[in-house]
């Protein structure tokens, strides 16, 4: 009795149609300082452009993009997911002031489907061109028997470079300086398990149900995509007419969390409900499920997907900037002195920094 490795379910062939149906999806998001083909071992990008820099530091980050790929499997729709998976990793690395450069991905799927893979590459290389950066290389493995076959999850992992006196951070912040909020898609790829719990086991809703509030079905608005800023936030932290101290991405853990983690320890942001109204996917978790409204804010981006901390006399030069690139954008609160080691209504994730407090009632 023999075997071979397709007799074990890896289908080695399958894994090469998938590499020739992507690549021209990766070549759209080809940079100058892209060095070879698609399919070594390694991508290669020529990094001697940093010359010009006084102090270059490489800035990088690597995240996935959670239990939405559920979701995407289910309405067997998969070009949206690779553009939530560049926004968690690009977003992340422009906080700091860095310009992403490359990204690299790595998919794992029960079964490889050549069309399905080349789909979800399509989608991270859309979301590499929103962010300006290249997608240069990245692995696919079929996982038999670990993964069922319509089964995948994704990764990636992306490389910028800033200035390092151009670095963005708390030691720029100030009592004084401005909050400034960029609106989200939706939920972006964080809370899922709590909005699956909500919507599939406590209400026992459908993916295909019309929701009047969303103005479309509920699936379609659990796959919106998550809103890639990076360009936007580039634009204004490199206008010199702007003074931009801080970025925060707004994921896992929420506002006040994410927030906290750009402040110094002693100083405070306050943040006024009423400057936005939530949008209806996050209204309908809490009122479906009964989540508490502090619970909620602990989990989901309440709207608010990314926020820019400015010098006051920025504020408005910076809003005016963010909306002419189509960024719906809003003073959402200021920083102050943080008094008596005054608590946050969340602690700031991964711990230290200032602290935030979220107040009143959200506009109606």
């Amino acid at each position: 009795m023999t075997s071979s490795y397709a007799a074990a379910g890896v289908d080695v062939e399958a894994g090469e149609l998938a590499v020739a149906l992507m690549k021209a999806s990766i070549k759209a998001t080809k940079r100058p300082e892209v060095v070879g083909d698609f399919g070594g071992f390694a991508g290669l990008f020529d990094i001697s452009a940093v010359k010009n820099y006084t102090k270059p530091l490489l800035a990088t980050s690597t995240d996935g993009v959670g239990t939405k790929v559920a979701i995407a499997q289910a309405m067997d729709v998969h070009d949206t997911i690779g553009m939530d998976l560049v926004g968690m990793v690009v977003d992340d690395l422009v906080v700091c002031g860095a310009e992403p450069l490359f990204m690299t991905d790595y998919i794992a799927t029960g079964k490889v489907i050549p069309a399905r893979i080349a789909s979800i590459v399509s989608g991270i290389a859309v979301g590499c061109q929103k962010a300006g950066c290249a997608l240069i290389g990245g692995e696919t493995a079929e996982h038999p028997g670990l993964l069922k076959e319509d089964e995948y999850d994704l990764a990636g992992a992306g490389t910028g470079v800033v200035e390092a006196d151009h670095i963005l951070g708390p030691q720029r912040v100030q009592a004084g300086d401005v909050v400034i909020a960029m609106a989200s898609s939706g939920l972006h790829s964080n809370g899922y398990s709590l909005a699956r719990h909500v919507f599939f086991t406590m209400a026992q809703w459908k993916l295909d149900r019309a929701v009047p509030e969303f103005g479309r079905s509920l699936g379609a608005e659990l796959l919106e995509p998550t809103t890639i800023y990076s360009l936007d936030c580039l634009a204004i932290a490199r206008d010199p007419s702007l003074d931009i101290h801080a970025f925060s991405h707004v994921t896992g853990g929420g506002l006040a969390a994410n927030l906290a983690r750009v402040l110094p320890a002693d100083l405070h942001a306050d943040l006024q409900r009423n400057s936005w109204q939530v949008p209806a996917i996050f209204a309908t978790i809490g009122e479906l499920g009964k989540v508490d409204r502090l619970e909620l804010e602990k989990t989901l981006n309440m709207g608010i997907g990314m926020v820019a901390v400015v010098a006051a006399s920025s504020a408005d030069a910076t809003l005016r900037a963010l909306n002419s690139r189509g960024v719906n954008s809003w003073i959402v609160g200021e920083v102050r002195t943080r008094i008596n080691n005054e608590s946050s209504d969340a602690p700031a994730k991964g711990g230290g920094g200032g602290s935030v407090t979220l107040i009143g009632d959200y506009a109606k």
